[in-house]
């Protein structure tokens, strides 16, 4: 296999992508704006945990794979694929400056025929409205939707082993899409139109936000009831049937969990169509950090001048990718009442100016978030701990 392609974005989602591609004999070659990163992917180190230094250097050695910020590259490609952010803005409305932009670089080189392949949460229509229009049909490019579904740190769900979902505005950019990501995908389904893929990514994300919300609510009722939430779910997950545990936290976060309902929502009110779950769920998720200020306001029965350590700081354990972080929040909130707070967190180690602050028992209170598999706990010695895990 000698195919040339071009994966625009080597974040979290087209690293894995680009690296599986050029395992599967593709010559890969994976652009991205950010300099410092194409620099440090050259020199094989991989900014992502979920790809080894060794397995970019391995690439590069076989030639199967090099990392650029050239776009004029893709004019060698016959299949481009988009993996770049589709964040929210600071109103947490959608925000598709990336995704118009990368388009906007990636249209003016693809060849003739070639095929073009985006990742990127979207909105529904957003391919065939937004994409294909920006593309235009001079060169005859075919277009498909294809969505992420990249979870970091996971060790059971990979790139090649979880199914993907593809729909192409043609028939036959359905079956090319199918054929590439077949060689290295282990299950590839197509979808009736890109309208339905679109949503089914928006779906599966907001699945994972309303229950998470839910199950928030759930841990505070338990708590003001006497219980504990982490019991609680331990027996109801005893039923075979019916039933899924999800769990209390300080709020989701990441990269796609707090961020592609909003994209539902935003065209569900563009439409005219409800979405009172999603924005209830939302409204409770980003609550999170004002309540448990609340309960350390409880425990401590003032903030002012109290020291505050919060351990894990990521949106998750595992990873040091602070995107969406509710501990942001939660440690901006706890500042705002008067609290000298801290922070630890190893893989993050720098944020903010901030630097990692040791493990010690020289806390008023300790707030569990995020912390990793590998810290230490036992040098909190009998500091007080609020654990927004459950048991709070």
């Amino acid at each position: 296999m000698s195919k040339q392609i071009a994966v625009v974005g080597q974040g979290y989602v087209g690293l894995p992508l680009a690296i599986a591609a050029a395992e599967a004999g593709f010559s890969v070659v994976g652009i991205d704006i950010n300099r410092d990163l194409v620099k440090a992917l050259s020199a094989g180190t991989s900014p992502v945990g979920d790809i080894s230094d060794a397995e970019i250097a391995h690439a590069i050695a076989r030639g199967t794979y090099c990392a650029s910020t050239d776009f004029s590259l893709i004019a060698d490609c016959e299949i481009a694929v988009i993996c770049v952010p589709t964040p929210l803005d600071s109103e947490h409305r959608p925000d598709l400056s990336a995704l118009e932009s990368a388009v906007h670089s990636v249209a003016t080189y693809l060849s003739e025929g070639s095929l073009l392949i985006v990742e990127s949460t979207i909105a529904p229509g957003t391919t065939r409205e937004v994409v294909a229009q920006i593309v235009g049909s001079d060169k005859n490019i075919e277009i498909a939707y294809s969505p992420e579904r990249i979870d970091p740190s996971n060790k059971q769900w990979n790139i090649r082993n979880t199914p993907k979902l593809v729909a192409g505005l043609t028939p036959s950019a359905t079956d090319r899409t199918v054929d590439f990501y077949s060689a290295f995908i282990n299950r590839v389904d197509r979808g009736e139109s890109v309208e339905v893929i679109e949503v089914a990514k928006l779906l599966e994300n907001s699945f994972r936000l309303i229950n998470i919300s839910f199950i928030n609510e759930i841990a505070i009722f338990c708590q003001k009831l006497g219980v504990d939430v982490r019991d609680v779910i331990k027996a109801a997950s005893t039923k075979p049937y019916g039933f899924m545990p999800f769990f209390p936290s300080a709020g989701v976060g990441g990269h796609c969990i707090p961020v592609d309902p909003s994209y539902l929502s935003a065209k569900a009110h563009e439409i005219g169509a409800p979405s009172r779950f999603i924005d209830l769920a939302n409204d409770v998720n980003r609550s999170m950090p004002t309540f448990f200020a609340g309960i350390a306001l409880g425990k401590l029965g003032t903030l002012a001048a109290k020291k505050i350590l919060v351990v894990g700081i990521a949106y998750k354990p595992n990873v040091s990718d602070m995107r969406e972080s509710p501990a942001v929040e939660l440690i901006a909130e706890l500042r705002s009442r008067g609290a000298e707070v801290s922070w630890h967190d190893d893989l993050v180690g720098t944020w903010a100016g901030e630097s990692s602050t040791p493990l010690t028992a020289d806390y008023d209170l300790v707030i569990f978030v995020n912390p990793h598999p590998g810290t230490d706990i036992s040098l909190l010695g009998t500091a007080h701990v609020l654990d927004t895990r459950g048991g709070y």
